[in-house]
């Protein structure tokens, strides 16, 4: 095979399109600023000389090693690519077209895509004046839904119900519909505010933990998700489990992943702290932020016209069509960069 350094115009053409590890511009993803770890970038590239075979017909080491790490059998798990690809599996096992499916407004993007995909009725629940879910008209709605959705950190608003709250809203959902409880940004929330998630679907077999290596972990690109719920719902999802449908190299990037936590904690205190900063220097000019649990911060309209604030400066956010804003977490130049172009946008109107 050739090296990089012979590649073809083609693929030469290609390499280039690949978006650049660390950019700190690229604000609007919710992606981890940081390259892969080191150890995990090595595992990569040894475990690659083995792309010719197929992976497991099913995931069975894969599913065991996540079942060890979060204290669950290995029958209560199931695997996606990315969390994205289980709420697919689950949206197949227990529902049929025309059924409905609750969720915020807004909501993470793709949540629509799969209630269209699968052919279900939406019924959204907006969110609060401060980012936060109407758990009771949430479980009102579910009384008539197959499947509700409760993400935790949400996502745009970064804003996170209490335990307690949680729980008593899964109470009042029936039994015979599935909580998609979304926690794509757990790592990021402060040990003292997680849910036991095992003791959850201990107690509420009808609630499926959704969880993803593609933030904290910041391996978006390899596209590795899993869920967890009792065994008996498990058993059901996971005869959607696609054969030969996790690429060989998940297992070593978890494993990679794993054996590199203290580096993947430092990383993850950084980036919290960062955000803490960001979140201090944006109240103290005025502007409101909702109460961010995850790796970004958002930002309601306020009578601010942000996407031209962000556009003139060059930043990739992302952009509601309320006209609020949701701003990933980068680095300290990241930083520098969103507070220059809203403390220019507020020196004009005030000027």
């Amino acid at each position: 095979m050739a090296s990089v350094r012979q590649a073809t115009p083609v693929t030469a053409e290609i390499l280039a399109t690949l978006p650049d590890a660390v950019d700190p511009l690229a604000l609007s993803l919710n992606e981890n600023p940081f390259a892969p770890l080191p150890a995990v970038r090595s595992a990569l590239i040894e475990s690659i000389d083995a792309a010719n075979r197929y992976p497991e017909f099913l995931p069975e080491q894969l599913r065991s090693l996540i079942a060890g790490r979060i204290g669950v059998r290995d029958e209560q798990v199931v695997l996606g690519a990315g969390a994205t690809g289980v709420v697919l599996q689950v949206l197949h096992a227990v529902t049929a077209p025309g059924d409905r499916i609750v969720m915020s407004l807004p909501t993470f993007d793709g949540y629509p895509i799969f209630a269209q995909m699968a052919r279900l009725i939406s019924v959204t629940v907006p969110l609060d004046e401060h980012g936060h879910h109407d758990l009771d008209a949430m479980a009102d709605a579910a009384s008539e839904a197959k499947v509700v959705v409760l993400c935790r950190p949400h996502n745009p608003t970064g804003t996170m119900e209490s335990a307690e709250e949680v729980e008593r809203f899964v109470r009042r959902v029936p039994p015979d519909t599935v909580v998609l409880l979304d926690e794509a940004y757990i790592e990021f929330v402060a040990p003292e505010h997680r849910i036991d998630g095992p003791s959850l679907v201990r107690r509420f077999p009808n609630v499926v933990v959704l969880r993803t290596f593609s933030k904290a972990y910041g391996l978006a690109g390899l596209r590795i998700g899993y869920g967890f719920g009792s065994p008996e719902l498990a058993k059901t999802l996971w005869t959607m489990q696609p054969p030969f449908g996790m690429s060989i190299t998940s297992a070593v990037a978890v494993a990679a992943s794993y054996d590199a936590e203290a580096q993947l904690r430092q990383r993850i205190r950084l980036i919290t702290g960062e955000r803490r900063y960001l979140q201090r220097r944006i109240r103290a000019m005025g502007i409101y932020t909702t109460d961010a649990h995850a790796n970004f911060i958002y930002l309601p309209e306020q009578g601010r016209a942000w996407r031209q604030v962000f556009d003139a400066a060059g930043l990739c956010v992302r952009h509601y069509p309320d006209g609020g804003v949701r701003i990933t977490i980068g680095g300290r130049t990241s930083t520098r960069a969103v507070l220059a172009a809203i403390g220019k946008s507020a020196a004009i109107a005030g000027g």
